[in-house]
């Protein structure tokens, strides 16, 4: 192989343009996760946890083909991504100086490291296909690609860490990339797109519930106590409405107000707009329920 051809030095521009902008939103996370631990140990959190979301890279580099081909593999990562996310936008018990909750950070170097490593292997996977596809039977330049992408990283990640300081509201940002992520990682899956409803309705439906469910920790502590069933109502009935026009266009009916031409249109039109209501009265009554026998048990005397 001649590192100096033409062929091989263009290869490895696009690599490094790759890692430019594929790198940036791992290097973000690291950073999320490293913020809230000592400083003495964040520098150890994003070397190791640099090093061993590399060396998760180059493990998939070598089985990515196979790992794609298990069926629901990105539908377990997106899942798990959204996870990560709750983490990283979750508030913890103070609040800063602003008003702003931090969120929540793993509180050890391990459970930090591991999160780090976690995530960097999900989202790793989209910057392991591209530069698996630039350098394709190159074993030298695939490990080049991902060797450059750690300067990258930990530079970010320090870049992320001082931000954050000044800016808490960059964690939401975070929390939108991951969610971003997770999505396409979902839609992406290969039993999905085999249902029979599949279309752009139901890509709609997912992103939307991603995005609810991996932002909701942050946007449900911004709310007054009395606002805070909002954040689980409000993404639940846009879900519904989704949900519902769906079914309809599968079973046949009109989804359309405006274009109902049956009894049946008229029921299907009916649940749209009226079948949230017990589920949300349900939800609150629980609610409610778990909050009073939380005090109940709270002034409960010791036995």
């Amino acid at each position: 192989m001649d590192f100096f051809s033409a062929e091989t030095l263009s290869a490895l521009l696009t690599i490094i343009l790759i890692d430019l902008v594929l790198a940036g939103d791992n290097a973000l996370v690291i950073g999320l996760v490293a913020r809230q631990l000592p400083k003495e140990k964040q520098w150890a959190v994003i070397l190791w946890g640099t090093a061993g979301a590399i060396a998760a890279r180059v493990l998939m580099a070598i089985v990515v083909v196979y790992i794609l081909m298990i069926p629901g593999f990105l539908l377990i990562g997106g899942l798990a991504l959204v996870w990560i996310a709750r983490k990283l936008v979750a508030p913890q018990q103070g609040e800063g100086e602003h008003g702003h909750a931090a969120a929540a950070a793993a509180a050890t170097m391990a459970a930090a490291i591991r999160t780090v490593v976690i995530a960097d292997a999900v989202m790793g996977i989209d910057n392991v296909l591209a530069i698996g596809g630039v350098a394709r039977d190159s074993i030298p330049l695939l490990i080049i690609g991902l060797a450059i992408s750690i300067p990258i990283v930990v530079g970010g990640s320090r870049l992320v860490i001082r931000l954050v300081e000044r800016f808490p509201s960059i964690i939401l940002i975070g929390g939108a990339v991951l969610a971003w992520t997770a999505a396409k990682m979902i839609l992406d899956e290969k039993l999905l797109k085999e249902l029979p409803f599949a279309g752009d309705m139901l890509s709609a439906l997912i992103m939307f519930l991603v995005f609810a469910a991996s932002l909701e920790p942050w946007i449900r502590d911004r709310l007054t106590p009395e606002l805070r069933p909002l954040a689980v109502i409000v993404p639940g009935i846009v879900g519904w409405l989704l949900a519902v026009h769906i079914a309809a266009s599968l079973l046949g009916y009109q989804g359309n107000y405006l274009g109902a031409q049956s009894i049946g249109d008229a029921a299907v039109q009916t649940v749209k707009w009226v079948g949230w209501v017990p589920f949300a009265l349900l939800y609150l009554y629980i609610r409610r329920r778990l909050a009073r026998s939380a005090q109940e048990a709270a002034h409960r005397p010791a036995e």
